[in-house]
């Protein structure tokens, strides 16, 4: 695998021709779950098409009088859910992985690092012809370092199928994809928790005193709870322990701020504020609190709160409690560059807030955003600091990372690539990310792929010599588009059609060409109107043929397309 291995390998001698495997069998326990025989059944598949033969699939009932080579596919209840081992040995291949995804993603590992099939997007897989492959002997083994991963794009909540193989698993409750994490997203809890509907009206004490008067704003889930009110605790423990009691599956549950900056500034929650330093200090231990009292009835689940915004400072003194975790959002970070960039002064604040978290709480939770959420498909240029942030925050003790991108839209700017990318270091941070980057392109574009390339460099170089620092809403000109550099974004895009050897290897330029139209739209200067009709009518086209919905997160592009042709 050009892009660095997963698996540790631990070699031994010999290697098994895969010529030599055509009379082999596929071998599974009698009562096989549905993930384990699905499992097999993407092998068995999978293998097939790089191969040209297909193994039986068997019992092991069925099996007792064989004696030919076999692949023995199995779950292991003593393995943590996605751990997976591989044993490649002689005459036999043993794939087995935890419950209930393990054995799935062991069987796509295999097929991904030792046969080079690759699963590119939801209507491509690369399959390499396997025929002369050898695989070494040795075994093989890998735990992933998060229990929670979310490639935030609507490709995989459509195509669960091809979010199993990306091992993307929080979209599915399907059974033979082994489902999702019992971890839930960290999320605004507040509005559950302390309705305002039940209690606004005869408990007004229970909310945030804000500028001398109780907040009844409800947007954003507000308003704040009052998080110092005895009575408060109470209720919201109340709340969350009723909600596990209903939903027994789950891991965490959300004890969380409302979004909205209206916190409370009671006396009793200003003076614990003052003392810590921020006003995390009444939060945290307001959630602590509540963390306490659930430990009582659900020892094993988690407590999850946001560091966000307000919060996001952590206490002087005030430390999670150790069934509490800690959400941190990077919303107001440069996406250009690296989190733990020391030449980026917009991360630093962040990057120090986050590091000090690292070291009082062992559960760190990560909400990151990789896309412009003000222009879906404008070019953005975040492509290098994927793997240095996903990096950074394992080494900060995250243990879940939610990757927000548009993922209530399809085709958005580079959307099959980011996914590629972010799934890819989310399972492995350790990967070479730019190699995974390069490996995409290379096997997606094919002879196209040189231009795109080339894109992709200049997209970045053009921001970093403009000392600009694009956020997660940036302008037009915040990622360096003028009339200059919109030109030369779409020649990139006209040079890598011409470059398409064939209808295939085209239209999957075009699909990625929409935000070189969307640059010259926005950002292009002065265009002839016979010219700039061409265009708009070039790129509503290719967002139809490719099925662009949203715009931005809050603009469908049939809105977007009707303002284009009123202008």
């Amino acid at each position: 695998m050009s892009t660095g291995k997963t698996l540790i390998f631990s070699h031994s001698a010999g290697e098994i021709p895969v010529s030599s495997m055509q009379n082999w069998r596929i071998i599974i326990s009698d009562d096989a779950t549905a993930s384990e025989r699905y499992a097999a059944e993407e092998f068995q598949k999978l293998l097939n098409q790089a191969t040209s033969f297909a193994l039986p699939l068997e019992t092991t009932e069925e099996n007792i009088n064989h004696n030919e080579g076999q692949v023995n596919i199995s779950a292991s209840p003593t393995m943590d859910d996605e751990e997976i081992h591989i044993t490649v040995d002689n005459n036999q291949i043993k794939i087995s992985g935890g419950l209930p995804r393990g054995v799935l993603y062991a069987v796509y590992q295999f097929l991904e690092e030792l046969v080079g099939i690759r699963f590119l997007t939801a209507d491509h897989t690369y399959i390499p012809d396997a025929s002369e492959l050898k695989i070494p002997c040795g075994s093989y083994i890998y735990n992933p370092p998060f229990s929670f991963r979310w490639s935030y794009y609507r490709e995989n909540s459509n195509a669960p199928e091809f979010a199993a193989k990306r091992k993307v698993n929080t979209v599915t409750d399907a059974e033979k994809l082994g489902g999702k994490t019992g971890q839930q997203l960290i999320n605004h809890s507040f509005h559950v928790l302390v309705p305002y509907g039940t209690y606004g009206e005869s408990h007004p004490e229970y909310y945030a005193l804000v500028d001398g008067k109780r907040d009844t704003n409800t947007h954003g889930g507000g308003p704040q709870l009052c998080v110092t009110n005895p009575e408060v605790i109470e209720i919201a423990a109340s709340s969350a322990i009723q909600r596990l009691t209903d939903n027994p599956n789950v891991a965490n549950i959300s004890v969380s701020q409302a979004d909205t900056a209206a916190y409370c500034r009671c006396e009793p929650c200003e003076e614990l504020n003052e003392a810590e330093g921020t006003p995390m200090g009444s939060q945290l231990t307001f959630v602590n609190a509540v963390a306490e009292r659930i430990e009582k009835g659900h020892p094993n689940v988690k407590v999850g709160t946001l560091a966000y915004w307000y919060t996001r400072k952590p206490p002087k003194t005030v430390t999670p409690r150790d069934n509490v975790q800690i959400q941190l959002c990077s919303i107001e970070c440069c996406t250009l560059h690296a989190i733990d960039d020391s030449d980026c002064e917009q991360n630093q604040a962040f990057c120090a807030d986050t590091n000090a978290w690292g070291k009082i709480c062992n559960d760190i939770w990560i909400w990151n955003y990789n896309t412009n959420f003000r222009s879906y498909d404008l070019p953005f240029p975040n492509l290098r600091s994927i793997g240095p942030n996903v990096r950074y925050f394992l080494q900060n003790n995250a243990k879940g990372v939610f990757m927000q991108a548009n993922g209530n839209g399809l085709t958005g700017e580079f959307s099959d690539l980011r996914n590629y990318i972010i799934s890819h270091l989310l399972w492995n941070p350790h990967l070479d990310d730019q190699a995974v980057l390069t490996e995409f392109v290379e096997l997606h574009y094919e002879s196209a792929a040189p231009a795109i390339l080339a894109y992709i460099n200049f997209l970045h170089e053009n921001v970093e010599e403009r000392n600009l620092h694009p956020r997660c809403f940036p302008s037009p000109e915040d990622v360096g588009l003028d009339a200059e550099s919109a030109q030369r974004v779409f020649d990139y895009f006209q040079e890598a059609l011409a470059l398409a050897a064939n209808s295939e290897i085209q239209a999957r330029v075009e699909k990625a060409s929409i935000p070189a139209y969307k640059a010259m739209l926005v950002a292009g200067g002065e265009i002839a109107p016979q010219r700039r009709r061409a265009l708009i009518a070039e790129y509503i086209a290719l967002c139809k043929r490719y099925g662009l919905t949203h715009t931005a997160e809050t603009q469908s592009a049939e809105d977007y397309f009707e303002e284009l042709h009123k202008h």
